[in-house]
């Protein structure tokens, strides 16, 4: 197979806003893989900081498989050729998408999986004053599952103020690791009057042991605590569920396993998604029968998503078209 890959840059709608900063693009790496016959598969990755990637990196590490594909790299062989991370990410799913269009088959046949059907995902309402907050949520208070971007201090101020902008629908919330330090059970103490059903990363990844002993009246997720399956164990005892993204792990093959070992050690399973057009939510979104917790909202921050695009319904993500993956 051939393959070709570039960087696209889509401007997010305002901006992102989380403890750790703002963004107002989001850089992609697109891989296309192209047979003989002319069939084309194509995977999206979005570079992860924590990891060290750029954009720039990425698709170096995508090109890095040229040769190798072209003499018939498999996803089995993928997975010990590039570490975790969004390249393998990109290139594991357009593995996946020409293997479903040169099989007439869709991928979620080939992996054993449940048809796709319509799910809610959580809307993320960006960190910023409790005023902007509850103005936010009330624009956004006709979805069902909200999801908050706090940062430590004046926290109960803001989801207090998300709860009056929306005060029907359920509420969780993504610390990104600003708890470090802090009392993580009595910070949910004071969340639980407002409905606050799952708290991501409370505190910074690699101080996992923190948690050790903390009884949270709130579940905990472990997002960058958790990349693939070499994180479970240290996972257990601290969090009650784990967040999948592909990027994080390296693409569908590696959520599927995850998600399947996370379910044998008594985690429960959120899939989520890096800012990507909907080419990236398209392969996370054949996890959501597998997830308690959706949150694939991550082409519907962008100003613009490329054509195709995956459409939502009263807060329910609709299955991608077979045209724009899988």
């Amino acid at each position: 197979m051939k393959l070709t890959a570039r960087i696209e840059r889509w401007p997010v709608a305002g901006a992102f806003t989380i403890a750790r900063g703002a963004k107002t693009h989001v850089d992609v790496v697109v891989a296309e893989l192209a047979d003989r016959d002319g069939v084309i598969g194509r995977g999206a990755g979005t570079p992860i900081y924590y990891h060290g990637e750029t954009a720039e990196t990425v698709l170096a590490a995508v090109l890095s498989q040229a040769d190798a594909l072209a003499a018939g790299l498999t996803r089995e062989d993928l997975q010990a050729r590039l570490p975790r991370g969004a390249a393998r990410n990109a290139l594991d799913c357009a593995l996946w998408d020409i293997a479903a269009k040169q099989s007439g088959q869709p991928v979620w046949r080939l992996a054993g999986l449940a048809e796709p059907a319509p799910s809610v995902t959580a809307f993320t309402i960006s960190l910023a004053d409790p005023a902007r907050m509850e103005a936010d949520a009330r624009a956004a208070a006709g979805r069902p599952l909200l999801k908050l971007k706090l940062a430590g201090e004046g926290d109960r101020e803001r989801v207090a103020a998300v709860r009056r902008g929306a005060p029907e629908a359920r509420l969780i919330v993504d610390a990104n690791e600003a708890w470090t330090g802090r009392d993580v059970a009595a910070e949910a103490e004071v969340l639980k009057p407002f409905g606050v059903e799952l708290i991501e990363q409370p505190i910074a990844h690699g101080q996992d042991a923190l948690l050790d002993g903390i009884d949270s009246p709130i579940p905990l997720a472990a997002d960058e605590s958790c990349q693939d399956r070499a994180d479970l164990d240290r996972c257990v005892g601290r969090y009650q569920a784990i967040n999948i993204k592909l990027d994080k792990c390296g693409g569908l093959t590696e959520a599927l396993a995850l998600a399947t070992a996370a379910e044998a050690m008594g985690l429960e399973v959120m899939v989520g998604c890096m800012l990507s057009t909907s080419l990236g939510i398209a392969p996370a979104f054949l996890l959501a029968d597998q997830a308690r917790w959706i949150d694939l909202d991550g082409a519907l921050l962008l100003a613009a998503d490329r054509d195709m695009a995956m459409s939502i319904d009263r807060g329910c993500l609709m299955p991608p078209a077979p045209a724009l993956w899988g």
